[in-house]
């Protein structure tokens, strides 16, 4: 019995140390629970989050990441993604304008408000606080906006509009314009937004396939047309062509001949002139000989009306000369008229100056006619004129 309740204290020994370790934890976990109102430190924000920092239940500030620090009475830090949150919805029950059904498929990506758009975080936190923390609550809330958004374009256009070709594109721009305003009303914006599916059910899928192969043959038909005329474009061309390369060839020849004929022209306009220049070369010598001549006929008649003066003036001098000369000779024979005897003196001494030692004189008779001797060798003369002419000389 001894042992038996030794045992039992044993076993109450770890029990109570077990209780004592619980009480201290759960005391801790309270007063963690309540101190933590109160403050914390070292919280962080990463880079693609924003933190809202609360004090006694109200926004005390809108922060980017890093790490954070604050005491004061009920405070508190939450994060909100800046990441993007894809979505995805399907709709295979739209009604097009003109009554055809299709279905579609459209994705795109969520966007919560950032640091930049503060302000507008603040006014709408109070309402869709849940949206921006709950990455599927968003999701729901934009998902429905986007089936509404579907339904809206959808309806505004014909089958052709919404399915075939850049219709697709357009369709996507009004998903994507009408989604955005709708959900801008949350605080949410949407990007990315995408048609990557349309589905038909099967009779609009056989219509559509009619439609696309008479559109087909259609083409068909329109490109058959445009290779004929293609062709006949071609040929036209192609004999366009052989006909203006035979009339470049015909002008070619013409511009030939007529740049021949030029040349000849020229060549005949240069022989000419030259014929023209030689001939005024011709006339100008012409002209300058009878300038020459002219010059000299000129010269030498300045030069006999020079001599006829010369010849007037020493003509002039010659009988002033002679009449000095007359003057004195008539004067001498007025003397000598007046003296006869002077007048055979000079007769005497004039034959006596005139005879030479080599002169012969011969006295004849009157009416008798002498005989006439020549000097020569050994022929002597009849009379000594020199002793004769010595002695008249006074």
């Amino acid at each position: 019995m001894a042992n038996n309740t030794k045992g039992t204290g044993i076993l109450r020994k770890p029990l109570a140390i077990l209780l004592i370790f619980l009480g201290i934890g759960v005391a801790l976990v309270l007063m963690m629970s309540v101190s933590s109102q109160f403050f914390y430190f070292f919280e962080q924000v990463a880079q693609d989050e924003v933190g809202v920092q609360f004090e006694s239940g109200r926004i005390k500030n809108i922060v980017g990441p890093g790490i954070y620090n604050d005491t004061g009475l009920f405070v508190e830090l939450k994060r909100v993604p800046s990441r993007a949150v894809p979505f995805e919805v399907e709709d295979a029950e739209l009604i097009t304008k003109d009554k055809q059904r299709i279905g579609l498929v459209v994705t795109g990506d969520i966007f919560r408000p950032g640091l930049a758009d503060a302000d507008r975080l603040r006014e709408l936190w109070a309402k869709y606080n849940q949206l921006f923390l709950n990455d599927e609550a968003a999701r729901t809330q934009v998902i429905a906006r986007a089936r509404q958004s579907m339904k809206v374009c959808v309806g505004d256009r014909n089958f052709d509009d919404a399915v075939i070709g850049t219709g697709r594109d357009v369709l996507r721009d009004c998903i994507d314009s009408e989604l955005d305003k709708l959900s801008g009303d949350f605080g949410l914006s949407v990007d990315n937004v995408a048609v990557p599916n349309v589905t038909l059910s099967p009779e609009v899928q056989v219509g559509l396939d009619r439609i696309v192969q008479l559109r087909l043959e259609t083409e068909q038909s329109r490109q058959d047309e445009l290779k004929a005329r293609a062709q006949a474009a071609a040929e036209q061309a192609r004999q366009e062509g052989e006909i203006r390369v035979q009339q470049s060839r015909i002008q070619e020849e013409a511009r030939g001949q007529i740049t021949l004929a030029q040349l000849n022209e020229e060549k005949i306009q240069a022989q000419k002139a030259v014929i023209e220049a030689e001939r005024a070369n011709e006339l100008a010598r012409v002209e300058a000989q009878r300038a020459i001549i002219e010059a000299e006929k000129s010269n030498e008649l300045l030069a006999a009306q020079q001599d006829l003066e010369i010849q007037k003036a020493a003509a002039v001098a010659a009988v002033e000369q002679a009449k000095a000369e007359t003057a004195v000779e008539a004067a001498i024979a007025v003397i000598l008229n007046a003296n006869p005897g002077l007048l055979q003196l000079r007769a005497a001494e004039a034959n006596a100056r005139a005879l030479q030692n080599t002169d012969k004189i011969i006295f004849a008779p009157e009416g008798t006619t002498p005989t006439l001797i020549m000097p020569g060798p050994g022929i002597v003369p009849t009379v000594d004129t020199t002793a004769a002419a010595s002695q008249d000389q006074p």
